[in-house]
């Protein structure tokens, strides 16, 4: 064999043999968790996420290559339709917020206010970043399209992630332990099958070789 073709097959992965009698391995899908397992200890950490809580310049990026005019329009209109994009100048993270623009009885806390400020929008937005629950918070004006933002722990969503992580964690766990169980049963059901056969064969089970027999 040549140095290449072996060489190409030290880099094979080998199929897994299976017996006659023996049950295919299971295929268990687990939905990728949406946050990790210490989201705080992450946020407070991470670097990326350090640089983002502190209150930094931020600035609009849609349709950079529209006049200005019509940035400043598109811009308004994508705010009280409930999304817009922005960038942390200093880090360069573009991020893309939606929000909520109603408010009521149920929804006490605007995400979106044209009001509070004249002549800026505050905008506050929910989301998940690299597996931790973060809110932004912050304002833009509203001719210049450029303002202060940052990012804030989410304790209140995280808790409430944290739940549906680990209750999705012992549902697999249950799984796992329910098909181990019923191979375990399998096995032991089948050396039993095997038994009752040897028992019923006078001599045992016997192979022929060349003429002869071997028995167990």
């Amino acid at each position: 064999m040549m140095m290449n073709d072996a060489a190409a097959l030290a880099g094979m992965i080998p199929y897994d043999s299976i017996g006659l009698y023996e049950q295919p391995k299971p295929r268990f899908i687990f939905k990728m968790p949406r946050v990790v397992p210490d989201q705080k200890s992450k946020f407070e950490s991470d670097e990326l996420f350090r640089r983002l809580s502190r209150e930094s310049e931020i600035r609009y990026t849609g349709f950079r290559d529209r006049p200005q005019d019509e940035r400043i329009g598109r811009f308004q209109t994508g705010c009280r339709e409930g999304h817009t994009e922005i960038s942390f100048v200093a880090s360069g993270t573009n991020l893309q917020l939606v929000f909520n623009i109603h408010h009521g009885p149920y929804l006490p806390e605007r995400e979106c206010d044209f009001d509070k400020e004249h002549g800026k929008v505050h905008i506050k937005s929910h989301f998940i970043m690299n597996g931790v629950c973060v809110r932004f918070r912050g304002w833009l004006d509203l001719e210049r399209l450029d303002g202060v933002g940052c990012l804030e722990y989410d304790e209140g969503r995280a808790a409430r992630e944290d739940a549906i992580l680990r209750d999705q964690i012992d549902q697999y766990n249950q799984r796992l332990r329910h098909f181990e169980d019923k191979q375990r049963a399998y096995r032991g059901d089948r050396q039993d099958d095997m038994d009752q056969v040897r028992r019923s064969v006078p001599g045992g089970i016997g192979v022929g070789v060349g003429g002869g027999m071997w028995r167990r």
